[in-house]
């Protein structure tokens, strides 16, 4: 499968309506019993949290964190959520919170910053914008979590790849992720991604927060609330739902090796 070199300068790729694929999100949660919490509203936009406790398994739970659609020229995110929430294949002893979309008004604009120009992913250090600052609040008031996926995708990749942060050296989920990705998208070959060194798709960047004069989402996450992290990259410059294929196969593929394989 090749590119399909759309892309030039920025994404120019498939586009989707935001509106309407939050509100088959809401309508597929609600008929799988995911509850809906609000953190956050702005231009008849609802900034919200679905979760699902676990099933037939006695507390502790393992809590599992998944966002997406921080970035508004990034759609396989939304999509992806909407594919897996309609699947409802999720492992019944996992604990799962998902926030579907934390980018709208960027959407609206197919472009990577909010509806004032923001970055939202860079802005977690500083909090300039309502949209981080509400989410912040949000997730302060939650319970940590034992594995946080946070969904993108990168219009200049070559391929699938994923950024690895994990303080407790536990079993790496990150090649079981790529190679079921392999099957359904291109991993990005390159040795170099992103300026970090890269091997067969997998970035182990420094933890450290301190080298960063701009935090991540993953970065607030690994400072606050997890010890394990996973941001997963989808190639802009293929097929829509290739790109949706890859990560509905990683966000999968982790569940299924971080809590088992029995499914609700």
């Amino acid at each position: 499968m090749e590119k399909l070199g759309k892309n030039h300068d920025r994404y120019h790729g498939e586009t989707i309506a935001i509106r309407n694929v939050l509100h088959e999100i809401g309508t597929a949660a609600r008929e799988n019993s995911w509850t809906a919490e609000t953190f956050h509203t702005f231009d008849d936009f609802k900034w919200f949290a679905l979760r699902r406790p676990a099933s037939h398994v006695p507390p502790p739970a393992p809590r599992i964190y998944i966002s997406t659609g921080i970035h508004g020229d990034e759609p396989a995110g939304p999509l992806a959520t909407l594919r897996l929430l309609r699947e409802n294949q999720w492992p019944a002893g996992a604990d799962i919170t998902l926030l579907p979309c934390l980018n709208p008004t960027g959407f609206q604009q197919n472009t990577r910053e909010n509806g004032s120009g923001i970055d939202l992913n860079r802005d977690y250090l500083h909090l300039q914008s309502a949209e981080i600052r509400a989410q912040v609040a949000w997730l302060e008031q939650q319970v940590g979590f034992d594995l946080c996926l946070c969904l993108h995708e990168d219009w200049e990749a070559h391929g699938f790849y994923l950024y690895e942060l994990n303080l407790d050296s536990r079993p790496s989920l990150a090649e079981p992720m790529v190679t079921a990705v392999s099957q359904v998208c291109p991993i990005d070959p390159s040795e170099t991604i992103e300026g970090r060194p890269a091997e067969q798709g997998i970035i182990r960047p420094s933890a450290d927060p301190r080298t960063r004069a701009q935090w991540p989402e993953a970065f607030w996450l690994l400072t606050h609330k997890t010890r394990l992290s996973y941001t997963l990259e989808a190639p802009s410059d293929f097929p829509l739902n290739t790109r949706v294929d890859a990560l509905v196969a990683g966000v999968n593929t982790a569940l299924q090796k971080f809590c088992g394989t029995t499914a609700a």
